[in-house]
């Protein structure tokens, strides 16, 4: 597809010097992302579009008109670089509405984001994505929507607040910046060829969108199965020999550099040798308010891939040309004429700091500040409760035993490292005392409660979780991919109360608790998700939860504020929890506890 011009005849005779530009960037260093140069120049802008790029890296001396610009904008010898571009990213996972995020990101040079509002639809359905779509009109950068392909994220295996077929995609087709199919989590269901998730591919693949994957771990005779099904590329590269192997299949890599999982360096190292770099792309994936205020956004990615041994060009190249081939814009990511007007201007490559950015030939930001208004308005979902749970006691959260005394073997997860989304069973003898598990013998273990959260559902589930990081006190958040189910893990009881009782008062959050009293909490009323406050009142508030986890034990953690959201993700190997049980993800069942 092509972003569309408006003002076609315009632009031709702006191209051809019979009409002035509207705007002119002159003295430029102009990074070409189709050969790799970088010469100088000047550009000429008209309603949105480049026009004309004045230049002669050849030294031909060839005789043209000179450029005219209504408004012009002198570069002073710095790089002028396509504006950077989000090959995947969970707008939710920021915890700010779609508005702040514009914010916070523009200002680090990120002029488009491919977002996967699944998040948000698991808990409102329809509603949810709507009300991405709606929040993200009329922004000054672009936010390109997918449709959430896995709500929930593996049926029968979990209950969320919604439930996708391909009906609901076709609803969605309908809206005006969706461009495709988001991350297709359940890659066993279509390796199976099962009829639900074929159904919702076929259905976008008839009108040749883009189709995002999400395949951990797939290698040999599986990934080809996955591509052979539809899905075209995949975020969830964790090992170099993934990343080989998933680009020699003609598979699109999104180098993820997130606030909870960073695989840029293995994802680098593992495909620095090859010739070419056209299906590598890079993402924030799960990128919260304080790295993006203290670090950057896409920016940072693209410093964090040059620094692990890219070439600063195939780096920025990864961010912007080749991500718009990626999703199947043939006019974006690029200066270029017919090429929208996004751009960047920076006195360096490597830190990649902007000193002005450019949205559709228009200057939206300057040295760290916003140059343009974002409106911040209100939405009827900003103000809905989306928090239903029963008032549960105490006796609530001890986990009953098949016996009333001695030790049972009892199905544990295991996170296998502080750093990491995979977890393994693991098989303990685990003592029982009135016919409840007790581990207050081992500090290292912590009790997990998933309780469903959604209208109409009432459902939850025990287990035990070895590794988990903390020492003592609970920790309970509705952020808690995919459904976003209620999650509590707690040393006792007590903790686990106060916990749970300080979420459903806030109407959705994140929060901590020691010796039964709450120690710090993170208010999140917009689905259970989000904040209503922008990025640096949000920065601040997330620090003080991070601070607080860490006083629980989480102190290896880079980012301990995500953590419990990975424990109930059962499209992520080997083992995780739901509202129904303990998930055997690979198997797609539930497996007794005893």
């Amino acid at each position: 597809m092509k972003i569309r011009v408006d003002d076609k005849k315009g632009l031709v005779e702006a191209a051809l010097g019979k009409i002035p530009c509207d705007l002119l960037i002159k003295n430029a260093q102009i990074v070409n992302v189709f050969t790799g140069e970088i010469y100088c120049g000047n550009v000429g802008i008209y309603n949105g579009f480049i026009a004309h790029i004045e230049c002669d890296p050849d030294n031909l001396k060839r005789n043209e008109n000179p450029l005219i610009g209504k408004t012009i904008v002198d570069a002073n010898g710095e790089y002028l670089i396509p504006g950077l571009i989000d090959a995947h990213e969970h707008i939710e996972s920021t915890m700010m509405t779609p508005r702040h995020l514009a914010q916070a990101v523009i200002v680090h040079g990120t002029t488009t984001i491919i977002t996967d509002p699944h998040e948000i639809a698991n808990v409102c359905g329809l509603d949810g994505v709507n009300y991405m779509h709606e929040c993200s009109e009329d922004l000054p950068m672009r936010q390109y929507i997918l449709i959430p392909s896995c709500v929930p994220s593996v049926p029968n295996l979990e209950n969320s607040g919604a439930v996708f077929t391909v009906n609901e995609v076709n609803e969605l087709l309908k809206l005006n910046r969706v461009i495709g199919l988001a991350e297709v989590m359940d890659f066993l269901g279509v390796i199976n060829g099962e009829e639900r998730i074929s159904d919702i591919i076929d259905a976008v693949e008839k009108r040749e969108l883009f189709i995002e994957g999400h395949a951990p771990s797939l290698s040999g005779r599986e990934l080809s199965a996955y591509l052979c099904g539809g899905p075209v590329s995949d975020h969830e590269s964790t090992t170099s020999q993934e990343s080989r192997d998933k680009i020699r299949a003609g598979m699109y890599v999104d180098a993820r550099e997130s606030s909870i999982t960073k695989n840029v360096e293995e994802v680098v190292n593992g495909i620095k040798n090859f010739r070419y770099f056209e299906s590598l792309t890079l993402c924030t994936d799960d990128r919260e308010s304080e790295d993006i205020l203290n670090k950057g956004h896409m920016n940072d990615v693209v410093r964090k891939a040059i620094k692990c041994g890219m070439d600063p060009m195939d780096a920025i190249k990864c961010a912007t040309i080749n991500t718009a081939k990626e999703i199947g814009v043939k006019n974006l990511g690029a200066i270029a004429p017919g090429y929208v007007a996004d751009m960047i201007i920076t006195s360096s490559l490597e830190e990649l700091k902007p000193s002005k950015v450019f949205f559709e030939g228009k200057l939206v930001a300057e040295n760290g500040s916003l140059t343009v208004e974002i409106d911040q308005k209100d939405f009827p979902l900003e103000n809905k409760n989306t928090v239903f749970v029963d008032d549960l006691k105490l006796d609530d959260f001890k986990i009953s035993a098949p016996i009333k005394d001695g030790i049972i073997k009892t199905t544990v997860i295991k996170y296998n490292k502080l750093n990491t989304l995979d977890t393994d069973f693991s098989y303990e003898d685990i003592p029982v005392k009135n016919g409840f598990l007790d581990i207050s013998h081992d500090s290292d273990l912590k009790y997990v409660i998933i309780i469903n959260r959604h209208e109409n559902h009432n459902t939850k589930a025990f287990g035990i979780v070895r590794n988990f990081g903390t020492n003592e006190g609970a920790v309970g958040s509705t952020v808690s991919h995919d459904c976003h189910n209620l999650t509590i893990v707690y040393d006792n009881i007590e903790n686990a109360l106060s916990v749970f009782n300080d979420i459903v008062n806030m109407k959705g959050g994140i929060s901590c608790s020691l010796n039964g009293k709450v120690q710090e909490h993170l208010q999140l009323p917009i689905a259970g998700l989000m904040s209503k406050k922008p990025c640096n009142l949000l920065a601040e508030e997330s620090t003080k939860m991070k601070n607080a986890l860490r006083k629980l034990g989480l102190k290896g953690l880079e980012n301990p504020l995500l953590r419990i959201a990975t424990l109930a993700l059962p499209v992520i190997p080997n083992v995780k929890m739901s509202d129904l049980g303990i998930v055997d993800v690979l198997n797609k069942k539930i497996v007794d506890m005893f």
